[in-house]
């Protein structure tokens, strides 16, 4: 009977475990579910049969998928880091131990590639179920309970503190009663050290973990008392007495031998209580209910070098205590100090999401070079060497908009017709210019000529010094000089007076406006030339007579009238 217990526990495991497989975490990350045999959405829920199939994606798209037996999930999954990812955010220091500070100083200022491991959260665990004894004796299914505290040495390994209390029973059948294996009752206290490899936190294809898989082995200090149903000749008949292992010394060697007898009376060297050192190995499930609560299942096994568990020392083995229980487990702690137990996180959780969206690492500004500076970089330029400006494609080629072979920065005529080709080394056609284009050309050639001046020989007018009058003789240069204006409309007549060298003075400045106006009033008022043909030019320093208005034929223009500099100083006429 108890071998078929064992069996069914074992094979209950087993069940939940691979159940366990299909789930994926609760951190914000994409969970498929696929009930078909054809082809699923890769996130999302395929329901399809042989009919159409809907996908939705758990970012922000959902599809629909017509073919048969197909479902898929169209549109950009949006995906926005948590610190439901980690467990927690790597930039916050609340929840790294004061000693491991320094190390997460220097990783998030990028000095050391490490991240400190966090506080994490106490587990506080309580058990109950079925337990057994393989021994000598038949052993019937009884009770049994716990209560457990583990802490997490990392996201694989932890270590757990408990207490396991256990009633247990056995019958012989009747050949076992006839041999002396008579039916007993144990009573047995445990106080187990246990290190656990957790079998499934980190994964390269889902964030932090809905169910927890583990094996443990430890050490444990066993008290144990044992009750044996008595024949008539040492007991009352069919009453449970204690059993004192008559003929057994107080201590036994082995691998893990008894440490000493105690409680009650005492009967040759022993008393009733035995204390036993034992080891312990298991395994086990639990199942992610919230943040802060998991229910699970675990097959422990515990025993030594005791043979008397069952009241019965015989046969080539020990034996061995075996628990089967569902456990309910409490994490403890504040969240807002403390992570969840390391073993519920993916550690590679931060590598993933970092990888996908940087927020940590330096990157490096891309370097992209550009050789001939034409906006293409040159991995993808097909022509790294173009001329500065020269206008180019998307594939830094110089561009030939008219397709004569001659790049644009080179070609004299931009749009060529085809029909001109093939053009010579200027991108210029071999089609004669069109009439309206020679006749374009002249008038712009005469229009060029028009605008020209040839008067070169004008008179200079010369005044008295101090003075700005004009004499007979400059009268007269300028009855002349108005006759040539007057024969070449095209050009303009600059009037020119001078200051001299170092002739800088208010009076020197006002006596040299006073001369030129004193000219071009003339040649306007006596001479009928237009006003506007004529440019007023005064204080040029440095530069001819001071006592000489100079007249320079030009196609400039300029002003026929300034303000006088100093009118307080002006010349009376």
């Amino acid at each position: 009977m108890a071998s078929k217990n064992y069996v069914l526990m074992l094979g209950l495991i087993s069940l939940l475990s691979s159940a366990s497989y299909a789930q994926t975490d609760t951190a914000g990350n994409a969970t498929k579910t696929d009930t078909t045999q054809n082809a699923g959405a890769a996130t999302g829920t395929d329901t399809t049969g042989a009919g159409a199939g809907v996908g939705t994606g758990t970012g922000t798209g959902t599809g629909v998928g017509t073919s048969a037996g197909v479902g898929a999930a169209a549109g950009a999954e949006t995906y926005t880091p948590t610190t439901g990812d980690a467990g927690y955010d790597w930039r916050d220091s609340s929840k790294i131990p004061t000693r491991r500070l320094p190390q997460q100083s220097e990783f998030v200022n990028n000095q050391y590639p490490y991240p400190a491991k966090p506080r994490s959260m106490w587990e506080l665990g309580f058990s109950a179920g079925n337990s057994m004894i393989f021994g000598d004796i038949k052993s019937k299914a009884d009770v049994g309970g716990g209560i457990t505290l583990r802490h997490a040495i990392s996201h694989t390994f932890s270590y757990r503190i408990g207490y396991f209390g256990s009633y247990n029973q056995g019958y012989g059948s009747g050949y076992q009663l006839l041999t002396g294996k008579r039916p007993y009752q144990n009573w047995t206290h445990m106080g187990g050290l246990d290190l656990i490899a957790s079998l499934n936190p980190n994964s390269h294809y889902r964030g932090n973990p809905k169910t927890n898989i583990y094996v443990l082995a430890g050490y444990s200090l066993v008290a144990a008392k044992v009750f044996q149903r008595g024949t008539g000749t040492t007991q009352i008949d069919g009453a449970y007495g204690t059993y004192y292992g008559a003929g057994q010394p107080n201590n036994r060697s082995g691998l893990f031998p008894g440490i000493n007898t105690f409680g009650g009376k005492k009967v040759g060297e022993r008393k009733g209580w035995s204390l036993l050192n034992a080891a312990s190995v298991g395994a086990g499930v639990a199942v992610k209910l919230s943040k802060k609560i998991n229910i699970g299942i675990e097959q422990r096994f515990t025993g030594g070098s005791y043979d008397a568990l069952d009241g019965y020392i015989g046969g080539k083995s020990n034996d061995i205590y075996s628990f089967t229980s569902a456990r309910l487990n409490i994490n403890l702690g504040s969240s807002s100090k403390r992570v969840e137990p390391l073993w519920w996180l993916n550690g590679n959780n931060f590598i993933y999401n970092e990888l996908n969206r940087p927020q940590h690492m330096k990157i490096p500004t891309p370097v992209l070079p550009d050789a001939d500076g034409d906006g293409v970089t040159d991995q993808f330029d097909m022509e790294p060497n173009t001329p500065a400006g020269a206008p180019v494609d998307v594939r830094g080629v110089a561009k030939d908009s008219d397709g004569d072979g001659v790049p644009d920065y080179k070609d004299k005529e931009l749009l060529t017709p085809q029909k001109c080709f093939p053009v010579d080394a200027d991108g210029v056609g071999n089609c004669p210019e069109p009439a309206c284009c020679t006749e374009l050309r002249t008038r712009m050639d005469s229009l060029s000529a028009a605008t020209s001046c040839t008067l070169t020989n004008l008179p200079s007018v010369q005044f008295r010094s101090g003075r700005a009058t004009l004499s007979k003789d400059a009268m007269g240069l300028l009855q002349s000089a108005a006759e040539q204006i007057k024969g070449s409309p095209n050009c303009r007549i600059k009037v020119i007076g001078h200051l001299g060298t170092g002739q800088s003075s208010k009076r020197a400045q006002q006596l040299s406006w006073d001369r030129v106006n004193t000219v071009i009033r003339y040649l306007v008022e006596k001479q009928g030339i237009s006003e506007d043909r004529l440019i007023f030019s005064y204080q040029e320093e440095g530069e001819g007579d001071p006592n000489t208005v100079d007249l320079q034929g030009t196609t400039e223009t300029g002003p026929s009238t300034v303000p006088a500099p100093h009118p307080n100083l002006q010349k009376r006429k």
